[in-house]
Order: C-alpha cells, then structure tokens, then sequence
C-alpha cells in the first residue's frame, strides 16, 4: 500500500473547507485506481490534513495530482497556502 499525506496550513474557514472536500473531492478520490481510504481531519488552529491510502503507487501519485487540481479550483480562497505533502509505501500498519 502507498499513501499520501498533505498537511494545510492558514485555512481560512475550516467547516467550509470540509463541506466542499466532502462534497467534491471525496468522490474523485474513490474514482483512482487502486483506491483504499480517504480522510480528511481537523487539526485546529487553521490546519487541516489530508490522508488518501491506495493500494499501488500510481493511485497515491495521481492522488496529489488531483488534490492539486481540485483546491486550485474549488478552495484556493480557503486554503491560501501551498501544502506539505508526503507520500510513500506504508511499511506498518493496524
């Protein structure tokens, strides 16, 4: 399994930002390829963090590319700021 982790920083309006991922983006990740889990939590503090796991590279990869498309399009007045993203082959898990 792989999986792809992007951490947003200064988000502007958190129950927003989670409306329209929810609304939107969920679907899209459920379309890749290879697809395991989606989620998207609320750190606080204008922080929100992104979790896609997939069964194969490809799928995590296309992931981020998808993430970036859909923020650009749908929340870059909530998310101002670029994300961290890491990604790569889960090595343990429960």
């Amino acid at each position: 399994m792989y999986a792809a982790v992007r951490r947003y920083e200064g988000v502007t309006d958190s129950a927003e930002a989670a409306r329209l991922v929810n609304d939107g983006f969920v679907a899209l990740m459920r379309q890749v390829s290879g697809f395991v889990a989606y989620y998207w939590i609320d750190a606080g503090d204008g922080v929100m963090v992104s979790t896609s796991v997939f069964q194969n590279r490809a799928g995590a990869e296309e992931s981020i590319s998808r993430a970036a498309d859909f923020v650009r399009d749908n929340l870059a007045a909530l998310l101002p700021h670029p994300p961290q993203v890491v990604a790569g082959e889960v090595v343990a898990s429960a």
